[in-house]
Order: structure tokens, then C-alpha cells, then sequence
């Protein structure tokens, strides 16, 4: 159930459907009960469906199946960060939560380094963070935003991308992937943005609360709303929450 397939979204709303989703999801992830408890609680099916990821072009071309392997957004609930937080705030908080971080990330996500160094020219800089992905195998950078995602962003992840590529990417691995973890974003810029970037790109946000239950309930129902056909009729809020 990824947000490719549109036209199964209305259905993905239903008590059912939703069961499903976090059934298989579970599975494929292998969450142990508290994760899939905490998935739930967040949303997790609202953040899969709500829209379409934002990628760069180069992301579908070089790796096709890529885009099944990240999310819109991730939540971080867990670092337990306060409303105004750094950079670096993010950062460590990140670093002493390692294996939830994992676990949100996804089954195949392996951690590389933290402040990854990398030198080009005489001059040296640092990458976030830096992943390896078993599945579509390839390093992914990790660069970390507190602020609303800005276009002049990318230059710096792309930059990133292609130094691994150069100087970190052993033979046998496929081109890395760059992942900009921004506070908010607005997906018309992000997709103007990304529109003629030639690296291996995408933008996501993170969230640092879990949603209130009466607001997931709220964006549920816009949403099934939002993609229901026209001559259907849509449930009210109540008819929702009897079949949650």
C-alpha cells in the first residue's frame, strides 16, 4: 500500500484496510509489539498515504525500487526534544537513540557514521549522518534541518552524495542516495526544487510528538475526503471512530 497506488486509498481508510496495512507493515519491518503499538499511535498509515515522496528524478533512474524504502515522514517522538531545538540538539538526540531511529528507518538501514568525514580538495567536511542500505545497496547521507525546508539545501546533500560516490562507494555498490531531514517542508517547493537536480535526492520531514488521538481521527477523515470519488458518500467523523 504505497502512495503510488491512489486508487486504492479510499479503501485504505476502512477498520479493515487499516488493519492490514499495519499487519503487513509489522511483518516486513518486523516490530515487536511496543514498536507496532507506537506506529499506530503516530499514524503511521496517514504518513504513507497523505502524498506523493518527493524524489528527484535521478533517484527514479537509478534506483527504481528505492522509493518503497522511505518515508514522507519520520516520527522521532522519542528523542523527547524541546520545541526549540538545535542542530545539534537533533544530532545528539539521534545518536543516543540509535536503534529506535533504526527501527523507524526501516528493517535494512545499517548506521555507517555520525559526522562522517570526507575530504575533497584540501578541504574537509562532515556528513550528518551516514546509513548503508542492504536492500537497494548503496549509502544513504543523512543531512539534518531544524528549520522549513529551503531549496539552496540540496546543493550542500548533493555535494555530500557525490563524494561518497567518488571516494567512499566501493565497486560493487550502486550510486548513493541523499536524504535531507527538514522540521516542515512544502511540497510545491520541494518538488520544484528536486524538478532538475541530477543527484540522487529526496526531502522528508520529522515530527517530534505523537499527533493527538482526536487529531489522527480529524486527518483521517479529511483525507478519505480528499481521495474518495465524488458520487461516494463519505463517513462521518462517528462512523469512524465506532470502527476504529
Amino acid at each position: 500500500m504505497c502512495a503510488t497506488h491512489v486508487g486504492i486509498f479510499p479503501e485504505i481508510f476502512h477498520a479493515e484496510r487499516r488493519r492490514e496495512f499495519y499487519i503487513l507493515a509489522a511483518i516486513k519491518e518486523r516490530w515487536p509489539k511496543r514498536e507496532l503499538e507506537r506506529q499506530i499511535q503516530s499514524g503511521a498509515v496517514l504518513r504513507e498515504a497523505r502524498a506523493t515522496k518527493k524524489v528527484s528524478p535521478a533517484v527514479r533512474q537509478t534506483h527504481p525500487t528505492a522509493i518503497d524504502e522511505f518515508k514522507n515522514a519520520y516520527n522521532i517522538e522519542f528523542l523527547g526534544l524541546a520545541a526549540e531545538h538545535s542542530e545539534a540538539d537533533l544530532h545528539d538526540a539521534l545518536l543516543r537513540n540509535l536503534g529506535r531511529f533504526l527501527t523507524e528507518l526501516g528493517r535494512d538501514f545499517c548506521f555507517v557514521g555520525s559526522q562522517y568525514p570526507v575530504q575533497v580538495g584540501s578541504q574537509d567536511f562532515a556528513i550528518d549522518l551516514v546509513f548503508f542500505h542492504r536492500g537497494i545497496q548503496c549509502l544513504v547521507a543523512f543531512e539534518l534541518k531544524v528549520d522549513k525546508f529551503k531549496p539552496a539545501d540540496l546543493g550542500q546533500l548533493s555535494f555530500y552524495v557525490e563524494a561518497l560516490d567518488r571516494d567512499v562507494k566501493k565497486r560493487h555498490e550502486r550510486p548513493s542516495i541523499g536524504v535531507l531531514l527538514c522540521a516542515t517542508k512544502d511540497d510545491a517547493v520541494v518538488e520544484y526544487a528536486l524538478a532538475r537536480t541530477t543527484s540522487p535526492t529526496l526531502v522528508a520531514e520529522y515530527q517530534t510528538f505523537l499527533p493527538a488521538r482526536e487529531l489522527l481521527r480529524a486527518k483521517l477523515h479529511e483525507l478519505y475526503a480528499q481521495l474518495a470519488p465524488e458520487d461516494a458518500v463519505v463517513p462521518r467523523a462517528t462512523h469512524l471512530r465506532r470502527r476504529s
